[in-house]
């Protein structure tokens, strides 16, 4: 997985510790073993560090457990200079925290990160590739991953890194994306039975996020694909009845229908994401391609997870 030739030590910050960041912060401080003297730190809310809610308060004292560091700050509230000051202090700084505060977050933190002379800056944009789906799509959030790419790609004192990872696996059952209908066996195909999506769980984003984090030779510049699975939606039915063992029906939503949605309801958030993924481009990408299927690290397929959280439906 990685040469003989010892890891350089990296004092890292993460944004953040939710769906994705708690993954990517375990998964930090077991491969950090690998570079001695590399500190792991997560940037939280002061209120979010000395929580007394039981469920925030158990993981705040796992990560304490793991020997990651606490570091209070406010990515909403904190002006770009006083996030700087803080990710100044760091050699890495990975943004974990999605759209916390709406469209102009990403560039906020891209902005304090090129300001805060950080060596290297991982961008929350855990998702698809936005390049190839272009400016102007029905998710008009996009747009802002855009601008983000375009001032990182401007200038040469920072390294980024973007790791493009399709949507994550459980989003594409719930019920409120409404493409899998357990209530009527039904899959719902945006745009057409052919077009595929690429999938991965936060939990393989987080292990190949640590890999990438301190791969050697290191990456620089560039846009690295992940896939736990890449399928279409014609397949997706076929897990399904593999794994719940009983027909699936299918059922397309066409482009032009997908788009009267959104345009009946312009603000609709899932109506945005169901319209871009029917366009089929830049939402999917062959499995051999990524990263771990090039370093041969396991990952969690479509019908595994449906084996494990849907059986029994």
């Amino acid at each position: 997985m990685h040469s003989g030739t010892p890891f350089p030590p990296q004092a890292i910050l993460v944004l953040g510790a939710g769906e994705l960041g708690l993954p990517v912060l375990r998964n930090l401080a077991r491969v950090a073993k690998r570079a001695p003297g590399s500190t792991i730190s997560v940037l939280l809310r002061d209120a979010t560090i000395n929580t007394q809610v039981a469920e925030k308060k158990a993981e705040i004292d796992e990560l304490r457990s793991l020997g990651i560091q606490m570091v209070a700050a406010d990515l909403v509230s904190d002006s770009i200079d006083q996030l700087a000051q803080v990710f100044s202090h760091f050699d890495t700084v990975i943004g974990c925290a999605g759209m916390v505060a709406g469209r102009e977050t990403p560039m906020k933190l891209a902005t304090a990160a090129l300001r805060s002379g950080v060596k290297r800056y991982f961008p929350w944009q855990f998702g698809v590739d936005f390049e190839e789906i272009g400016r102007g799509s029905p998710q008009d959030l996009f747009d802002a991953q855009l601008d983000v790419r375009e001032l990182l790609r401007a200038q040469s004192s920072t390294e980024w890194v973007i790791i493009s990872t399709g949507m994550f696996t459980s989003f594409l059952f719930e019920p409120v994306f409404e493409v899998v209908d357990f209530a009527t066996d039904t899959v719902n195909a945006l745009g057409s039975l052919e077009n595929s999506v690429t999938l991965t769980t936060p939990e393989d984003i987080g292990a190949l996020t640590a890999e990438i984090v301190f791969f050697e030779p290191r990456f620089r510049n560039e846009i690295v694909y992940l896939s736990g699975d890449t399928l279409t939606y014609g397949e997706l039915a076929s897990v399904l009845e593999q794994v719940l063992g009983r027909p699936f029906k299918t059922n397309v939503w066409s482009v032009p229908h997908l788009l009267e949605e959104l345009a009946r309801d312009p603000t609709h958030h899932i109506k945005k994401y169901r319209a871009v993924f029917s366009l089929g481009k830049g939402v999917a990408w062959p499995k051999d391609r990524t990263f771990n299927e090039r370093q041969s690290i396991p990952v969690i397929t479509a019908a595994e997870w449906a084996e494990e959280n849907i059986k029994g439906k």
